[in-house]
């Protein structure tokens, strides 16, 4: 059996090649060797010369990856790919290839994960440390022929440990997922991931959460982020040493424990979910002529808001109905801005005060019911959800068009209004993001309770 053990230097952020090194080996010792500096055709930053010495000026004259191309296919073609962190460097490499056009697959190994198995009990199983944990030296470190050279003699002290043959065949076989996981993460860790909905947290070497996500499927999701090969992706699993999850029985509970779970940790690689959607809202004032308005701004400019909305056209809509339903003025509610008569398309129930046809104190009587109406439409809701399990249920509380929390009930206890919820209530802040995800929810679920009758 051939192998290549390889390892790379790149540019950083942008993962393009400066530095390639490929040892090639067939058990025993090494038989041919290929080492080229790689011209990235991208700015190498200032970080990236400090840990590796390769600067811009070294790499101007070098080849380009098309230049070296055949040379890593011939001397990798029929052997199986070996590397500390192999997802990182197969798919820098694979990713190069595929810029040409090229399909590059090869069989591979991780030494990290081969260590995981057959050397145990270490600290830390970077490259620099377990060789200094296994006293093997390593010159120009950060440089890809020093790292190779290193990682050949790791690679020859596993395949001598008692149990490598087995543990290579089983780590090579197509169902295996060792070369799908993140190397720092242990096959146990992912094997406790249930088929089940909830959120996940990954974690990093300290402890510290990296990324939240939620899944219907917790399993499936997390296993979906280790065949991305997004520069994204692959830095998160670079860095995955740990996943923690917690059930939320609905996919609704997931979504606001996701959002939470963000709010609270700031994960490194939640910068997307971090921004706040733009509110918008529909108020109230009354003109200089005594006349009533409904209108709709951004929530900062919208004194006193009725109702909240992510969307122009949702308030929109929504004054719509209030239109039809109270007898308003389209022009008074702001659905027209230009004309001194109200035309709408949709509206033509107008009772004419932009005709001075009505009197004011009757429009405005009008206008005062549709503000009562919504009003009391921001009551209590209990909207009831799935448990984490058959002999549970679970629910979310709103009280005053406010987001109080989420809890989980065994349906042996017995609820009949919405004091007996509170003592199972897990507490949760109301912001942009829940109001936006339940105000989706409440329009799309068929399962609302008012709390003037409650079973949940």
């Amino acid at each position: 059996m051939m192998y290549t053990i390889i390892d790379i230097e790149t540019t950083g952020s942008s993962n393009k090649i400066t530095e390639i090194a490929i040892l090639k080996h067939d058990g025993t010792q090494i038989i041919e060797e290929f080492t080229s500096l790689v011209n990235p055709e991208a700015h190498i930053p200032p970080y990236i010369t400090t840990l590796t010495g390769i600067d811009n000026r070294m790499v101007a004259n070098a080849p380009t990856f098309s230049e070296i191309a055949q040379d890593i296919l011939d001397i990798t073609e029929d052997t199986i790919f070996v590397a500390h962190n192999v997802n990182f460097d197969y798919n820098i490499i694979r990713n190069s290839f595929k810029e040409l056009n090229i399909d590059f697959k090869r069989k591979k190994l991780c030494t990290i994960r081969l260590s995981r198995k057959l050397i145990p009990g270490h600290q830390s199983y970077s490259l620099g440390k377990l060789c200094t944990a296994l006293n093997i030296d390593v010159f120009d470190r950060h440089r890809a022929k020093g790292d190779a050279e290193a990682t050949v003699i790791l690679f020859e002290l596993l395949l001598a440990q008692e149990q490598a043959e087995t543990v290579f065949k089983n780590f090579l076989k197509p169902s295996s997922k060792e070369a799908t996981l993140p190397p720092h993460l242990p096959n146990s860790v992912f094997n406790t991931i249930p088929n089940k909905t909830g959120i996940y947290y990954f974690k990093n070497k300290k402890g510290t959460i990296i990324y939240v996500g939620k899944a219907k499927d917790l399993k499936k999701r997390v296993l979906s982020h280790f065949y991305n090969k997004s520069d994204k992706e692959m830095n998160l699993c670079r860095e995955t040493a740990d996943i923690t999850f917690d059930l939320s029985g609905s996919e609704l509970i997931a979504l606001l424990m996701e959002d939470a779970a963000i709010k609270t940790h700031y994960p490194e690689f939640n910068q997307a979910a971090k921004r706040n959607p733009k509110a918008f809202a529909i108020f109230s004032y009354e003109d200089r002529d005594g006349i009533k308005h409904l209108a709709y701004n951004t929530l900062k400019s919208a004194p006193n808001p009725l109702q909240i909305y992510y969307s122009i056209t949702d308030c929109r809509q929504q004054l719509e109905h209030y239109c039809k339903a109270f007898n308003l003025c389209p022009k008074y509610c702001h659905l027209q801005e230009s004309n001194s008569e109200c035309s709408h398309y949709l509206i033509n129930n107008c009772k004419g005060i932009c005709r001075q046809q009505e009197m004011v104190e009757d429009y405005n009587l009008r206008v005062t019911e549709a503000i009562e109406s919504i009003k009391n439409s921001r009551q209590e809701i209990v909207l009831k959800q799935t448990g984490r399990h058959q002999e549970e249920s679970a629910f979310i509380l709103i009280k005053d068009g406010f987001y109080k929390g989420y809890g989980f009930i065994d349906h042996t206890e017995q609820i009949m209004t919405t004091e007996d919820l509170e003592p199972f209530l897990i507490p949760q802040h109301d912001t942009m993001h829940t109001q936006k995800i339940l105000q989706s929810a409440i329009l799309n679920t068929k399962i609302v309770i008012k709390t003037d009758s409650i079973a949940v």
